[in-house]
């Protein structure tokens, strides 16, 4: 063959070689929910190349033999048909010894680039660029490999899963969707404003149901507004017309002692039915939800759904009441508070020299989003920012307390009897000391 003919099958290989790697890559990169789609709303090839994800070991086998071969062959040919060309050209200007060493070298760099540029970079960039299409669109000719190969395919295929089993390797592809892969899909849809970021923040909300316990959104203990079975109609208006309430629990004498809630629109109807007294009585009071404080969110929902209630009381191992939750707490925690001086998260607000106002009762997992922390030491422990600055300080705090912790700085603004209010985050410069673990810094 001459000069001409030698390239022509050589450009033939190497449009192989690059057939196979974007087939790879594009195989490997089909997401399996979107293929999911494609499926179920009737294309075919889509439901194939499932098919071959879920059994890909006979296309790979094929396709590495494949590659090999041509590359292979590839190297023979374009050595023997470059190497005498780049030997003649070289003859023209360069007479001394070491041609035919130069020649080869110029050959071997030339088929190398060749089948570096074509058949493996640029064929796997193109298939990243959309991998379900490009397999959708390659999916027959592939078939038609694998079923070419299939005997040889077979052979290597039952050597390396008897090499896999000699070494104990587990082969079993674990498809399980783990939240950060949901949250980072969430956060690149975010990015490519596919969602808006508010939207993102109730996707992400919605998905901490099921780690957030009911501790870090329900009203706590101190700020329970109950009705004693004896208080007197006037003590019950003025505490419902001073409350922007609907649901308050009533307590048999002290509030550890809950006997059930009254629900203002019953009184509502009373008073609209021109039932001008009423007190609490059987009538009037509901059979309250009493759950432990160990429940997530989640949970809790679950226990509403069944029930067919939207209040609940919160109490701890020592049959203790910690706090009151309502299914619009929950809806709170996922969609955030409207109407809050605090626009961006209610709870926390951004000041213009960068530092952060944290409300003491911010969950924890909120305030890391926020500041952009990964995690805090021990968060099992407390579940907001308060319960961090007490855990960090090891004492009750006091004003201006403060801990520094990953480059930050965590200080104790307002405490009023002995609960935090508001927490002020500091990014420490860089010129500063900040220890990678907690340093307690109190003043």
């Amino acid at each position: 063959m001459n000069l001409f003919e030698h390239l022509a099958l050589l450009a033939v290989l190497v449009l192989a070689a690059g057939f196979l790697s974007l087939t790879e890559i594009s195989l490997a990169g089909a997401r399996k929910i979107k293929l999911k789609l494609l499926a179920e709303a009737g294309d075919d090839r889509a439901r194939k190349v499932m098919a071959l994800q879920a059994h890909s070991a006979d296309f790979f086998a094929a396709s590495q033999l494949g590659l090999n071969a041509i590359a292979i062959l590839g190297g023979i040919l374009g050595e023997g048909a470059l190497r005498p060309f780049f030997l003649e050209w070289l003859s023209v200007f360069y007479a001394g010894p070491g041609r035919e060493n130069i020649a080869f070298t110029l050959s071997f760099v030339f088929v190398t680039t060749l089948f570096v540029l074509f058949s493996d970079l640029m064929p796997k960039r193109l298939a990243l660029i959309s991998p379900e299409t490009t397999a959708m669109a390659v999916i027959r000719p592939v078939l038609f490999v694998i079923r070419l190969f299939k005997p040889f395919s077979w052979t290597l295929n039952v050597i390396a899963n008897g090499l896999f089993k000699l070494f104990g390797i587990n082969m079993t592809r674990e498809d399980r969707i783990t939240f950060d892969e949901i949250s980072a899909v969430v956060e690149a849809g975010a990015q490519a404003g596919v969602l808006q970021k508010q939207e993102q923040h109730f996707i992400e909300n919605v998905f901490e149901l099921e780690s957030r316990a009911v501790t870090s959104t329900m009203t706590t203990r101190e700020n329970i507004v109950f009705f004693d079975l004896t208080e007197p109609e006037e003590s019950v208006r003025q505490k419902i017309a001073a409350h922007s309430l609907s649901k308050f629990p009533v307590c048999d004498g002290v509030i550890d002692r809950v006997v059930g809630y009254v629900d203002t629109r019953d009184i509502l109807v009373r008073l609209l039915n021109n039932q001008s007294h009423f007190h609490l009585s059987e009538s009037t009071i509901r059979t309250v939800l009493i759950i432990p404080d160990s429940l997530t969110l989640s949970e809790l929902l679950d226990r509403f759904r069944s029930s067919k209630e939207t209040f609940a009381v919160v109490i701890n191992e020592y049959a203790f009441v910690v706090g009151v939750i309502t299914l619009s707490d929950i809806m709170v925690t996922v969609m955030g508070r409207w109407g809050s001086p605090l626009e961006a998260d209610q709870q926390t607000m951004q000041r213009e020299d960068g530092s952060w106002l944290i409300d003491g009762s911010t969950p924890v997992a909120e305030m890391k989003r926020v500041i952009d922390l990964q995690s805090l030491p021990e968060e099992e422990r407390y579940e907001t920012a308060a319960g961090f600055m007490m855990f960090m300080l090891r004492k009750v705090p006091k004003q201006t307390d403060s801990v520094e912790y990953e480059g930050m700085r965590f200080e104790v603004l307002d405490v009023d009897h002995h609960r935090i209010d508001q927490i002020l985050v500091k990014r420490l410069d860089p010129g500063q000391k900040a220890l990678g673990a907690a340093t307690p810094a109190a003043h």
